[in-house]
């Protein structure tokens, strides 16, 4: 009678030649947003994002010749969100949150202080805030703003003490 199966490597350790190498963990790469006007949009998300660390600023060609502009932290292996100009009138009505495609974007932020001034800055320019700043009960320490970008895309930004304790 054998015993018990040994534990499964965690996910982020690989074997090679019998010793365990760290790989990354998985994480979502890159999202990007269609947007009625790059002109209004990219503005608003660097005007969002650059005081909370996301200076990068990239442009690249996609598949159809387009520009794509995207905005990252610096460094390497960091997610990236992109801003393209919108090909089609397919969907001419105002954006359905509740339709197949994004329902939010969520951005995390090193402390409550940011969601705040952050939060500030888009009464500032006008943006329409959904809810918050605030504490909500997801999950312990969860701080959030809930608003729109000028296209009505809802975004979040958040801090969770505890994802920044184990950084």
């Amino acid at each position: 009678m054998r015993g018990p199966a040994p534990a499964p490597p965690p996910p982020s350790a690989l074997a090679v030649a019998g010793y365990p190498r760290r790989v990354p963990s998985p994480k979502l790469s890159h999202v990007d947003l269609v947007v009625s006007s790059v002109e209004r949009s990219l503005p608003f998300y660097r005007g969002l994002l650059e005081p909370v660390g996301w200076t990068g600023l990239r442009e690249v060609r996609g598949e159809r010749g387009e520009t794509i502009w995207y905005l990252s932290v610096p460094g390497a292996g960091v997610a990236a969100l992109g801003l393209r100009q919108r090909q089609s009138g397919a969907c001419d009505g105002p954006y359905d949150r509740y339709a197949i495609g994004v329902h939010h974007v969520c951005f995390d932020v090193a402390s409550r202080e940011f969601v705040d001034e952050r939060a500030r800055w888009l009464a500032e320019q006008g943006a329409v805030i959904e809810s918050g700043p605030r504490e909500y009960d997801y999950t312990p320490g969860y701080y959030a703003v809930f608003f729109y970008d000028p296209d009505g895309i809802k975004l979040e930004l958040l801090h969770r003490p505890t994802y920044w304790a184990a950084g």
